[in-house]
């Protein structure tokens, strides 16, 4: 739990800086934010993931971008950007390098056939860049103010992510029970 809510630290303050200020004020917390994470984990020598370096890449890119030109679009793009990129690199090991990276990420913890891993590679990485497509259509419609993109960004993301999260363990649970019966048969 501890991690959960430290990883959604700078999106928290994202969210808190851009109620009681503007979107600029809002980058900059979360710029300084995703940067304290880095100088934390450092400082206490724990393990910084792949996810968390792109992460802060991906908002000091797009959030300087969004302060130095004074242009709340770039800082917009910063979910989808980083969703697909996820997306991709599922998607990108999987085809190229034949590697399923949920299973390297996961695999010491769940025990399932290949094909319950690359069905479930697959939906993550469909998952990840159909939200990017929804924070595009949110940020760029017309039919959303900057605070209510700022609100679906913390709040509508996050509730598509569990509730995907809990869709994904429900059919694998159910995967599983059909794969337990089917050794069974055999057995």
């Amino acid at each position: 739990m501890k991690k959960l809510l430290f990883d959604f630290f700078p999106l928290v303050l994202f969210f808190i800086a851009l109620k009681v200020g503007d979107i600029y004020l809002a980058t900059w917390v979360a710029m300084g934010a995703s940067i304290l994470q880095i100088v934390w984990l450092k400082a206490t020598k724990k393990k910084i993931e792949v996810s968390t370096w792109l992460s802060l890449i991906i908002i000091v890119v797009f959030g300087g971008a969004t302060v130095y030109l004074q242009d709340e679009a770039f800082i917009k793009w910063k979910p989808s950007v980083l969703y697909w990129l996820f997306g991709a690199i599922l998607l990108g090991g999987k085809i190229f390098f034949k590697k399923n990276l949920i299973q390297q990420l996961m695999g010491n913890q769940l025990q399932m056939p290949e094909t319950a891993w690359n069905k479930m590679n697959t939906s993550w990485a469909l998952f990840f860049i159909i939200v990017g497509i929804i924070n595009v259509y949110v940020a760029f419609s017309g039919h959303f103010t900057t605070e209510q993109w700022g609100t679906f960004k913390v709040f509508g993301m996050t509730l598509l992510l569990i509730v995907f999260a809990v869709a994904q363990s429900l059919w694998l649970s159910k995967y599983m029970q059909i794969d337990n019966n089917q050794q069974d048969k055999s057995s």
